[in-house]
């Protein structure tokens, strides 16, 4: 029987997205996409959300590219510009499952320790967790099983009591591979189709 819920954050709870900044910096589209695609990377990113500094992952990356210094630093200097609305449908169903005193809610994240503040200052509802596990602060991050266990321990939860949210199918099969029940999140409304399936809510 499940009776702990773990949500990801960013593309599932928080609409998170380089694009709302970068369309801001570039008059070409397709600049802008090469740009995110080869420079500013979703692989280089994720080392700064595994606990690298954001100074360091920066400075590396300029000395790389210092033709687009201004444009890397940007990155995180306007980080904030990336955040856009939460996702209402999602956490409304968020929002139905607490208020059913049925399970404990947990959010397993990648995101940086750096950024994270920000991300807590502007979301009432991150309050709501039981507990979230950053991967910037542990120093590990998905599809890592040792950041799956790490939530699993610190929160005495069985893997087979779980239900994973997850918008990364990486993630999502790193977390099966575990025993942890997984839905591959795709929109709010699939979500709430799959959780009444499994009569979670």
């Amino acid at each position: 029987m499940i009776n702990t819920i773990i949500f990801d954050l960013g593309a599932v709870l928080i609409d998170w997205n380089p694009h709302y900044l970068y369309h801001t910096l570039f008059t070409d589209e397709q600049e802008m996409k090469d740009f995110l695609a080869n420079i500013c990377t979703s692989d280089w990113n994720e080392e700064q959300d595994a606990g690298r500094p954001l100074q360091e992952g920066t400075d590396l990356l300029v000395a790389q590219y210092p033709k687009h210094e201004a444009n890397i630093r940007a990155f995180y200097s306007r980080w904030v510009e990336m955040l856009g609305e939460p996702l209402h449908g999602t956490v409304e169903i968020f929002k139905q499952l607490k208020a059913s005193g049925r399970y404990r809610i947990y959010a397993l994240t990648n995101w940086s320790a750096e950024t994270f503040p920000f991300a807590l200052e502007r979301y009432a509802f991150l309050n709501w967790f039981d507990g979230i596990v950053m991967s910037g602060a542990e120093k590990m991050r998905k599809p890592s099983p040792a950041f799956y266990q790490l939530l699993l321990d610190r929160y005495d939860v069985k893997a087979n009591e779980a239900l994973f949210i997850d918008d990364n199918y990486r993630n999502i099969l790193a977390a099966e591979k575990m025993g942890i029940k997984s839905i591959h999140f795709t929109s709010s409304e699939a979500l709430e189709a799959e959780l009444k399936s499994l009569e979670v809510l």
